[in-house]
């Protein structure tokens, strides 16, 4: 596991080195939560820019703080990126990880500047036009996954505080529409709003107002949920228990896929 940013960028150095650049990183934020949308971002980074990211690395593992200071380094030096937005209505119709999968596409797809080679976070991905490698634990082991990472992340947390404004009893800006305490309490009261994702049993449970010990016609279960997207400063990361324990949280989507 590569930790330190001048190492992170060994792999897109090399892969520059022998023609393959421009290199881009893929990754997305709100894949385990059901509410709000799920954000897909690419980004191509400077060859050579190491010293201006020092400390860039897996955007779950920055600060608020470092996120937005990062966010607004990226947007100032990265050669180009892209940021696209999955709404709750298609990623119910087509399942998280297709909808994951194709929103990686089309943000590469968006790019001014064509890619030679694209780095995506844990799991292949192929539709690019161009050659890609999956990297496991890539916004730890590659600065551009790392850049993807917060764009999406910090993209989409501003987006769930806009709709706090809009849905003030969901506490949306608090735990950013994943599956907490809090969040299923709000649930329980006052049932999902257009902003959930239905395709999620505690959400579709919710909205028929049973208990999500069965599922419902048309809705099949996607795994267990991990917590480790939730956002440290949200206070609410230490309440959440054990995959297993966690009957009124799990996520379901209709193309499989592991929860994040």
């Amino acid at each position: 596991m590569v930790r330190r940013s001048t190492e992170s960028w060994a792999l897109q150095s090399a892969l520059e080195r022998h023609g393959l650049g421009p290199v881009v990183g893929v990754d997305e934020a709100g894949r385990g939560a059901c509410a709000g949308p799920l954000a897909v971002a690419a980004c191509i980074l400077r060859p050579g820019d190491a010293r201006r990211f020092e400390g860039l690395t897996d955007s779950k593992l920055l600060t608020r703080e470092e996120r937005e200071e990062f966010f607004r380094v990226i947007q100032r030096r990265a050669v180009d990126f892209r940021v696209v937005l999955v709404d709750p209505p298609e990623v119910d119709r087509r399942g998280v990880h297709i909808a994951n999968i194709d929103g990686m596409r089309r943000a590469v797809a968006r790019l001014d500047v064509r890619p030679g080679y694209v780095l995506t976070d844990g799991f292949p991905v192929s539709g690019f036009g161009v050659p890609s490698l999956a990297v496991p634990k890539g916004d730890l082991a590659a600065a551009c996954v790392a850049a993807a990472s917060v764009l999406a992340k910090v993209t989409r947390d501003r987006l769930m505080a806009e709709l706090h404004e809009k849905h003030p009893e969901y506490r949306f800006d608090l735990h950013k529409g994943y599956c907490t305490p809090t969040h299923g309490a709000a649930l329980r009261e006052h049932g999902p709003c257009p902003e959930h994702r239905f395709s999620f049993v505690n959400v579709a449970a919710a909205a028929r107002g049973r208990s999500p010990d069965g599922f419902p016609v048309g809705v099949r279960h996607n795994g267990a949920v991990t917590v480790d997207d939730v956002s440290a400063e949200s206070g609410e990361a230490d309440e959440l228990v054990a995959p297993e324990d966690m009957e009124d949280v799990e996520d379901v989507a209709g193309e499989g896929g592991e929860a994040r």
